[in-house]
């Protein structure tokens, strides 16, 4: 079933099963006892809009035959029904002055609630004269008691309605069946649609003032009837212009209306319940000589007087509630839209919204000095963080150019000769770091390789690695004894070593012509070196490392070196996975002793990590220096 169907097809079989139910139980009319079918009528029209009144219609036009209304009465009847059912559609979605929101029928706050009980008076005010006025032409018998019968039309229009609208918006919002209409893009005389209510209005109080002044006949009913449709049916032709806010959520105003409709509601039906007690209405008329009608309506507008002296007072306080809590934090709860992260909030609007508030001493005065109170702080936070951030950029910006700078200062191409080849590695476990690596002729035959490692990372320890690197070269032109060339750089550094910074160095010179290679250590990670077609760890003086102790003496050392040479700093046998283990001295000889290729060993090695520690984040640095004599 689409929804227009949907739309139909509900109040028309609520109104059969309803209206035909009442009477085929009680055997009454609308003019003999109250009819809640005619509740169906107002609340279809507003749920549902044009489709909803439709459907409520002629069910109720249906009915009438069934219960052996005539043809014509029946139709004129649902002409006048619908103009009444749509117009409750149109008065809903009109912009109040002290309406915040459009939104589809909800009676979540006062101002909804006013405008419901006025549709309501205003539609059962229309419904029970211009029915009255057809009753007078169609049934003359009814003349004498005309007014009565339009009294409790009223009576049983708003009644029934109020049952009706409040069970049905509460429905259809359950169940999301409200139509909702579309917002016309027209050009809309606002001016002539106020005019057309006003002179609707004024219309049924002149027609009351008539009936009661004036001896009426047919001329008078025909007018008044022709003159009160022409309007109503001129004013449902107002285009709807408001823009519609739907609004599925639940709030406390609404959750606070709700207890006060059910209380409301409670009491209307235990007095309606009453009407039906005909051993009750018996019994009022052995002590009083009055009509069942009479007795009917007295038991109504009991009912209403009793609902207006709690509705009002109720309906005040609740408004005051409304404006002195409800309101305040609704608009507080605005502050929800203008959060977003790591920006500043909005405060020059939502402080104004708090301001009118600020100074008051109850819960929400409070609440508004400490939201504005955060509002202030956060941004202040936010400012903060901004000149956090530039200053992290701009220092980010010279780690960039201290990285290149680094970089530059380490070889970045491999030496390769008819004697041998040499290459190496380093990245640095933050932007610049401690590990460094060299390799240059110092002459025609000798090749100079230097490992080193300093204390730390960052900054100090980039600083430290790039003054020893440029020292052993300048060193080196003087001294080519690498013993005394660690002696010398561990001397200046115990000297002027502030901060206490270490360094790991291994500092060797190869003679190509000799194959001789000539070493000292400087607590550096012993090396690895291939010889009988296998590696294994180099058996050498550790030393110490530089900068502790002053006129240390390093050992020197000298080999023939006749096949490879590995290099590395501890970030490469320290790297650590996700479980915490670590990659190894062992691991590292076992991958050289399986590497078989006769390429450059380093990129697979870094595989091989890489391969280890998956997606562990890198500590230390990494650095790898790799000779191979040819």
């Amino acid at each position: 079933m689409n929804d227009k169907l949907k739309q139909i097809g509900i109040p028309f079989i609520l109104m059969l099963i309803i209206n035909l139910g009442i009477f085929y139980i009680n055997g009454q009319n609308v003019s003999e006892s109250f009819s809640p079918q005619i509740g169906l009528l107002i609340t279809s029209g507003l749920i549902f809009g044009p489709y909803g009144a439709v459907g409520a219609v002629a069910g109720n036009i249906l009915c009438d035959c069934i219960k052996g209304s005539g043809v014509l009465s029946s139709i004129l009847s649902g002409i006048v029904t619908f103009g009444v059912s749509y117009l409750a559609y149109k008065l809903w979605y009109v912009s109040y002055k002290k309406r915040i929101e459009v939104t589809q029928p909800k009676l979540n706050n006062t101002p909804n609630i006013i405008i419901f009980l006025g549709i309501l008076l205003l539609c059962g005010s229309l419904y029970a004269i211009l029915h009255g006025k057809l009753a007078y032409l169609i049934y003359p018998q009814t003349i004498p008691i005309i007014d009565l019968i339009e009294i409790l039309y009223f009576l049983n229009m708003i009644n029934a309605s109020f049952i009706m609208g409040i069970i049905g918006i509460w429905l259809s919002n359950k169940y999301n069946l409200t139509y909702i209409p579309k917002t016309s893009k027209k050009e809309v005389n606002e001016k002539l649609y106020k005019i057309l209510i006003i002179l609707l209005i004024l219309s049924l109080i002149l027609t009351l003032i008539i009936d009661c002044c004036f001896v009426l006949n047919n001329y008078i009913v025909i007018i008044e009837l022709i003159t009160v449709s022409l309007i109503l049916f001129a004013y449902l032709t107002k285009p709807i212009t408001s823009d519609i806010t739907v609004n599925n959520n639940k709030s406390t105003p609404e959750e606070i209306m709700n207890i006060f409709l059910l209380t409301t509601l409670f009491i209307i039906i235990i007095g309606i319940t009453l009407s039906y007690d005909s051993a009750l209405i018996e019994r009022i008329q052995n002590i009083l000589p009055l009509t069942k009608n009479i007795i009917l309506i007295s038991m109504l507008l009991i009912i209403d007087i009793l609902l207006i002296i709690f509705f009002i007072p109720s309906l005040t306080v609740l408004r005051y509630i409304e404006i002195k809590v409800i309101e305040p934090i609704v608009s507080f709860s605005k502050i929800k839209n203008s959060i977003h992260e790591n920006e500043k909030i909005d405060s020059e609007r939502l402080l104004k919204i708090y301001s009118g508030h600020i100074n008051e001493d109850t819960e929400i005065g409070t609440l508004a000095r400490s939201y504005t109170d955060l509002i202030n702080y956060n941004n202040s936070y936010i400012d903060n963080i901004h000149k956090i951030e530039s200053e992290k950029e701009r220092i980010e910006a010279e780690l960039d150019i201290a990285r290149t700078i680094q970089a530059s200062n380490l070889p970045t191409k491999a030496i390769e000769n008819d004697y041998f080849i040499v290459n190496g590695y380093s990245h640095p476990a933050k932007e610049v770091g401690g590990d460094f690596f060299d390799y240059y002729m110092i002459d025609e035959n000798n090749l100079a390789i230097a490992i080193g490692d300093a204390s730390g990372k960052g900054v100090p320890a980039a600083l430290v690695a790039m003054i020893t690197q440029n020292t052993i070269k300048q060193t080196l032109k003087h001294d080519r004894n690498p013993s005394k060339v660690l002696y010398q750089l561990n001397n200046e550094l115990c000297e002027n070593n502030p901060e206490s910074m270490f360094l790991t160095l291994w500092l060797g010179i190869y003679n190509r012509t000799t194959k001789k290679l000539t070493f000292s250590n400087a607590g550096h990670n012993l090396p690895l070196i291939k010889e009988n077609g296998e590696f294994k760890y180099m058996n050498i003086d550790s030393g110490i490392v530089l900068g502790i102790m002053e006129d240390f003496d390093y050992v020197l050392e000298e080999i023939n070196l006749t096949n490879e040479l590995i290099l590395y700093t501890d970030g490469i046998t320290d790297a650590n996975n996700e479980d915490d283990k670590m990659y190894g001295e062992y691991r590292l000889l076992n991958f050289f002793n399986g590497f078989e290729s006769d390429t450059d060993p380093i990129n697979p090695l870094l595989k091989d990590i890489h391969d280890f520690t998956r997606d562990a984040e890198q500590y230390d640095d990494m650095t790898l220096l790799y000779l191979k004599i040819k």
